[in-house]
C-alpha cells in the first residue's frame, strides 16, 4: 500500500490532490497549519514526516529555526526542493518515517500531519517510537488525524480524487465510519484521540488532545 505515496501518488499527482480541493476541505487543510505554526517558536528545529512536496515544511520557514522535511518518494523530494529553492533553512531528504537516520534528540518538534499515521501504513508503535526518539527532552511530537465531524467532507474530497483518477474507485460497501477503501486496495483509516492516548500510553511522554476547526484531532506528545 505503500506505493500509493511512493510510487502512484506522489509528485504533482499528489499536489493536484491539494488543488482541486473544495473550499471546506482546504480551510481545513489551512487549520492544521495554523495549528502547527502556533505551537512552533523561532528557535526550532522541526522534522516534518512524510512532507510531500514540502506543502508544510514550506508554509513553516518563516516561523522556525530550520525544517527538515523527509519523505519515501524521491519524486516528491525532488519537487519538494524545486519548489523550495536554495533556502538554507530547510533541507529535504528521501527517508523512511520508521527508520529515521538522525541522532537521538536532534530536533525541537516533529511532526506528522494529515492522518500520515494512516497514509504511511505502518506500525504506528514504530512510527511514534522514532519520532520520540529523535525528539529532545522537553521537545513535541504532534500527530493529526480527522475529526469524525470532519467525515462527509472527507469522503467528498476522496470522491473527487477518485473521479479524476488520482486514487481508485471508491468501495462504498466498505467504505464508513471514518474509513475509505478503493477497490485497488487503497485504505485510509483514522486515528481518535482515545485510539492516540492508548498509543501514547507506551511512551515516556506527556500528551494532549485537541480537535481543531471541526475537522482534525491532533495529539500533542512532550517528550520526558
Amino acid at each position: 500500500m505503500d506505493e500509493y505515496y511512493s510510487k502512484l501518488l506522489n509528485s504533482n499527482k499528489l499536489q493536484m490532490c491539494y488543488e482541486i480541493a473544495p473550499k471546506r476541505v482546504k480551510q481545513f487543510l489551512e487549520a492544521e497549519i495554523g495549528f502547527v505554526i502556533s505551537k512552533c517558536s523561532n528557535d526550532d528545529a522541526v522534522l516534518d514526516l512524510g512532507c510531500g512536496y514540502g506543502r508544510v515544511s514550506i508554509r513553516l520557514l518563516d516561523r522556525v529555526k530550520r525544517v527538515t522535511g523527509i519523505d519515501i518518494s524521491q519524486k516528491n523530494i525532488d519537487l519538494a526542493n524545486n519548489i523550495a529553492g536554495k533556502n538554507s533553512k530547510c533541507s529535504f531528504l528521501t527517508m523512511d518515517a520508521i527508520d529515521l537516520k538522525f541522532e537521538n534528540s536532534s530536533f525541537d518538534k516533529v511532526i506528522c500531519v494529515q492522518n500520515g499515521i494512516s497514509a504511511f501504513h505502518v506500525d504506528p508503535l514504530k512510527l511514534m517510537s522514532e519520532s520520540v526518539r529523535v525528539t529532545k527532552k522537553e521537545g513535541t511530537v504532534l500527530f493529526s488525524s480527522y475529526s469524525k465531524k470532519f467525515w462527509e467532507d472527507r469522503l467528498q474530497w476522496f470522491e473527487i480524487q477518485s473521479s479524476l483518477g488520482l486514487i481508485g474507485e471508491i468501495d462504498y460497501l466498505q467504505t464508513k465510519d471514518g474509513v475509505i477503501v478503493c477497490k485497488d486496495g487503497f485504505k485510509a483509516i483514522t486515528y481518535s484521540g482515545e485510539d492516540f492516548l492508548k498509543l501514547v500510553s507506551n511512551f515516556n511522554v506527556t500528551a494532549n488532545i485537541y480537535e481543531v476547526d471541526n475537522s482534525s484531532v491532533f495529539c500533542e506528545m512532550t517528550v520526558m
